[in-house]
């Protein structure tokens, strides 16, 4: 029964809601949220789409296969829910609906509602006025002022245990500026849009009350924060302004944020990280590429020498920090020479981890456009060299970590292995440990035995008896 009208007779109870997420933390957290917001509203939550009475895919459109992804998925949703007599109500959330708007609609339309990147916050109303039959389709990708501050949820309690969150994403500010040749994220999120710093803090202190030990904020370039809103002060600028106010929260033992760019690493924010020790020893830095000729293609505003200037400047004041980045292969152009700078500037550095993405073309980004695309398998081998350089060098730091000490917040049961706990060192490595339920929400040392794949394994160490 495509596009039919349901009424509330249709079900006997709330209807039941799936979520599945595509892409960034940013992605996470508004699914976060939209979960949060029905079940306030008096829906539950479903364990697979199978189970629900409403399917929602909430996307990513940074790469093709991200969007191709989510398509193929709604439509075995779409299969299976026909054979069973379509009564199921379908949407998109995110990115790729922002972008495709009613494209989404006249390809799949079964589906009952798309909804942009400025409206995830209506998603309730709009699932109620489907479900009684008042609306029957909905498309909204309008932009929305405040939708920046709109996002406050948060689940009180994590889906598949009891176990209250001591880990929570806040979301700072929403859109980007920085309009990068290869990106599509300006147009699908908009011009940047901060939330006012008290509203953030109280935010914060909030979560801090029911339990959360550790904030990350977010932002898709959160070094960005307030430029336009608050002046600096003694030298620091608003973001820095913020950690500040963040650490003076009473019950936060770590910050954490994600995702800067380098051009917001001035020295404020290094040195905020030997003055202030709620912010973990650890940074994600999107470098994209080591040649300046493909840096200043991908419209980045730094050169590899100031990228390495940062690294420096963080590892001056930070010996033991834990370094990430985001890589680009195969950019239009990218030459021979310019990928053996990217391996080059990796070898240099060290990375701890680095997600590799191999190029792929957005349409109305200025580099879908460029000449010189180039073969899809010389970006695989690309690919696959530097994957295996840029894995070797991170195990060795994973294995320099056994017989030492790391300090972890227990986040809960491990997700591979239930019957063991895990928590995140200070550096972002995931460490698992034969654990209980009492150790949920601790900060404990663990001394390291052995590593596995990209995973510290280790024990609860006394100190001063070992």
């Amino acid at each position: 029964m495509t596009g039919a009208i349901r009424s509330p007779a249709t079900f006997d109870t709330m209807p039941s809601v799936y979520i599945k997420t595509y892409g960034c933390q940013m992605n996470e957290r508004d699914s976060e949220a939209v979960s949060a917001q029905l079940l306030a509203r008096g829906y539950s939550l479903a364990a697979s789409e199978n189970q629900a009475d409403v399917v929602l895919l909430n996307t990513c459109s940074v790469r093709d296969m991200a969007e191709q992804k989510a398509l193929s998925k709604m439509q075995n949703v779409i299969g299976v829910d026909r054979k069973r007599g379509g009564r199921q109500i379908l949407g998109f959330l995110g990115c790729m609906a922002q972008s495709r708007g009613g494209e989404l609609i006249d390809q799949l339309p079964d589906v009952d509602l798309v909804l942009g990147t400025q409206k995830t916050h209506r998603t309730g109303e709009y699932l109620d006025a489907l479900l009684s039959g008042s609306r029957d389709k909905v498309v909204d990708t309008a932009e929305e002022t405040g939708s920046e501050s709109a996002i406050r949820e948060h689940l009180g309690h994590g889906i598949g245990n009891d176990s209250r969150p001591v880990t929570a994403f806040v979301s700072i500010m929403q859109g980007c500026n920085q309009h990068c040749t290869f990106c599509i994220v300006p147009s699908t999120r908009g011009e940047e849009r901060s939330r006012p710093m008290d509203d953030i803090v109280a935010e914060c202190r909030e979560l801090a009350a029911r339990g959360v030990r550790e904030i990350t904020l977010l932002g898709q370039i959160v070094t960005s924060y307030g430029r336009r809103m608050y002046p600096v002060q003694d030298g620091r600028s608003a973001f820095v302004q913020l950690i500040e106010a963040v650490h003076a929260i009473e019950g936060i033992d770590r910050i954490r944020f994600t995702s800067p760019h380098p051009k917001g690493y001035g020295d404020d924010l290094v040195e905020a990280y030997g003055r202030l020790p709620k912010l973990v020893e650890s940074a994600h830095l999107p470098v994209q590429s080591g040649s300046n000729r493909l840096l200043k293609l991908m419209h980045r505003g730094y050169t590899r020498e100031r990228f390495l200037e940062i690294i420096a400047k963080l590892r001056a004041v930070r010996p033991d920090i834990g370094l990430s980045t985001d890589i680009i292969v195969g950019f239009p152009g990218e030459t021979e020479e310019d990928f053996l700078e990217t391996l080059s500037l990796c070898q240099e550095i060290q990375f701890d981890q680095a997600f590799l993405f191999k190029y792929s073309r957005r349409r109305d980004t200025p580099a879908a456009a460029m000449p010189d695309q180039l073969a899809e398998e010389v970006i695989e081998d690309r690919h696959q060299r530097l994957l295996a350089e840029i894995n070797r060098m991170a195990m060795a730091k994973f294995e320099a970590h056994v017989g030492g000490l790391v300090e972890v917040l227990v986040e809960g049961p491990s997700h591979r292995n239930p019957a063991r706990y895990e928590g995140r060192t200070r550096t972002n490595k995931i460490a698992v440990f034969e654990g209980s339920p009492r150790h949920h929400g601790q900060i404990l040392n663990l001394r390291i035995e052995r590593v596995g794949s990209f995973t510290l394994y280790g024990n609860p160490a006394i100190l001063g008896l070992d």
